[in-house]
């Protein structure tokens, strides 16, 4: 499992065995089942997580009771309440699990303290925030411009397998079409 922290840390930077025995020792690993909620909307975030294994989802859900999922994140993917987990406040999100999970969870204590001591990680995460919001831009400008075909097949690029991993009124409420017009993209 370490392995593939790692991994994902050097498709950004290098670190030694020394500097990743560091690093590695901020982390603390979380197993969670399915249908678990990690963070309940209202809750302070604790953590950002690293998803090692298994299939999570961030959604907000409306007075009414409708739901909107913002974020699936499968394995080597990072998911959190950004906004509340830097700002301390509580979390406008849901994030539980589609399937059993194994991540590692980063405290926000822990993450400033990294970068403070090893300024390559303050780039890692840098780059990472980067990238992330530059694909959120693009789910963005997706849904507000696209044909529901087109974020359909965004969905599938973005997220390989995920067809398979999840139920299709979840990948319909991600998409923001009815079950129906699913049906009609597939």
């Amino acid at each position: 499992m370490q392995e593939a922290l790692r991994t994902h840390f050097e498709e950004i930077i290098k670190l030694t065995d020394d500097e990743f025995t560091y690093v590695l020792s901020h982390f603390k690993p979380k197993k969670f089942k399915k249908h678990q909620i990690v963070v309940h909307q209202d809750d302070v975030v604790r953590y950002n997580f690293f998803i090692l294994k298994g299939l999570m989802r961030s959604s907000s859900s409306t007075a009414d009771g409708k739901e909107h999922i913002v974020q699936f994140a499968m394995e080597n993917w990072w998911i959190t309440d950004l906004e509340a987990f830097h700002n301390g406040t509580v979390s406008k999100f849901t994030i539980d699990c589609l399937e059993e999970t194994n991540t590692y969870a980063l405290t926000l204590e822990n993450k400033i303290k990294l970068c403070r001591e090893l300024p390559k990680m303050e780039h890692f995460f840098h780059m990472k925030t980067t990238a992330g919001y530059i694909a959120l831009q693009k789910r963005v400008l997706c849904f507000i411009s696209s044909k529901a075909q087109d974020r359909y097949h965004n969905l599938l690029e973005q997220y390989p397998g995920i067809i398979q991993r999840v139920p299709k009124a979840m990948v319909a409420s991600f998409l923001g079409v009815s079950r129906e017009t699913l049906s009609r993209l597939a």
